[in-house]
């Protein structure tokens, strides 16, 4: 296989991931901080202080 394709292939895979990622933080986001049914600001927090640390270890 040549370079350009190999490069393709892993640009693929990459914007792959990233859409798994969207989907996961929506979810996450969904059900742990933007849901009625969190009974209080502590499990809203927790929800988010969880998001934050997934994208900060994301963005490294």
């Amino acid at each position: 296989r040549g370079c350009a394709e190999v490069l393709q292939q892993i640009a693929a895979v990459r914007g792959a991931v990233n859409g798994l990622m969207l989907e996961v933080l929506e979810e996450h986001i969904e059900s742990h901080v933007a849901s009625a049914q969190i009974a209080t600001d502590a499990e809203r927090r927790e929800g988010a202080e969880e998001l934050i640390e997934v994208i900060r270890t994301y963005l490294r």
